[in-house]
């Protein structure tokens, strides 16, 4: 019998259209989609389903939309499917803000409450640090030291007859499979992708984002989401989060406040979730929401474990299938 952990997509499995065929066919997934429209007092599905793109891939947009897409597929399988997520999953985790759809799988905060919790997280990162000041980018083909190493060395900004500046340049992401994502600023970003090439790298390129997540320079967001966590509901959840900025499991109340605002400066562990996860015996990892982003970075960390993407209604269907 597999051993499953459900795992939630974050930035960058947005397309327009999501969720559409699910609000078609169940109403389950209807109705969370109008609660997180309730939430926002915004009609955000009129946006996921509809476009434009550009609205849909602002952040403060984006972030309740995949956890609206990822909490709807859950509600179909536990309405429609009879799944209980208690005794399917063992684990949850999910991907930057798919943490917080984890943790409403996991009953530890309502879907209205996660999708207002991600508006004001959404609003705040963009807000941190103003545009195009900051940046990210990917490097295929490299570890996690290699990567530090890079950032080390990009950090610092020489300038004829001026003393050495340090400029913030951080590993955001370590996603597995030789995948890290760096975030800092925009100009030290840039100095980081010619040492990358320099150094023979596979691939070192800009990423096409709004700001630069997962680095201190985020610090106002994280002090802007201590106050809206220290006021929010969070309820132990019914399975244990693997969370990002640990890679361990986590179900008190108040440690999940405190690693949730970490992780908004803090890098995204994910490789070492996912080797943590397997080490705890999950041999099966169904992701939940948009695209198969997840599932990919899964394989590419353990190819022995099984995936699966489940986001549309046939995706659906064949995961009850097999269960």
């Amino acid at each position: 019998m597999s051993v499953h952990a459900f795992i939630f997509p974050g930035q960058g499995s947005q397309s327009v259209g999501m969720g559409r065929e699910l609000a078609e066919a169940f109403a389950p997934a209807r109705e969370v989609f109008e609660e997180v429209d309730d939430a926002l007092g915004q009609r955000l599905s009129t946006l996921m389903f509809d476009g434009p793109m550009d609205e849909l891939t602002r952040t403060e947009n984006t972030q309740p939309a995949l956890m609206a897409v990822s909490l709807a597929v859950l509600r179909v399988l536990e309405k429609e499917g009879g799944i209980d997520l208690k005794r399917t999953a063992a684990l949850v985790a999910g991907h930057s803000l798919g943490e917080y759809s984890a943790l409403a799988a996991a009953g530890a905060m309502g879907v209205a409450q996660t999708a207002r919790l991600l508006r004001v997280r959404g609003e705040a990162m963009q807000k941190a640090v103003p545009a195009g000041e900051g940046g990210m980018a990917a490097l295929i083909g490299v570890d996690l030291d290699q990567a530090r190493d890079i950032c080390a060395e990009a950090a610092i900004l020489r300038v004829e007859g001026q003393p050495e500046r340090t400029e913030t340049i951080e590993v955001a992401n370590d996603n597995g499979g030789g995948q890290i994502v760096i975030s800092g600023r925009i100009a030290a970003v840039e100095r980081a992708i010619g040492i990358a090439r320099g150094r023979g790298v596979k691939r070192a390129v800009l990423l096409p984002v709004s700001a630069p997540f997962h680095c201190s320079l985020m610090a106002p967001a994280a002090d802007a989401m201590a106050e809206a966590l220290d006021r929010a509901g969070i309820a132990a959840p019914v399975v244990p989060v693997v969370a990002n900025v640990s890679a361990a499991k986590v179900t008190d109340p108040q440690a999940i406040r405190d690693l949730l605002v970490r992780q908004v400066t803090g890098t995204v562990r994910w490789r070492e979730s996912v080797e943590a996860m397997v080490a705890m015996g999950v041999d099966s990892f169904v992701e939940l929401g948009a695209g198969k982003v997840l599932s990919g970075l899964v394989r590419r960390i353990d190819g022995t474990v099984a995936t699966r993407s489940v986001g549309t209604p046939a995706d659906i269907e064949a995961f009850l299938a097999a269960l």
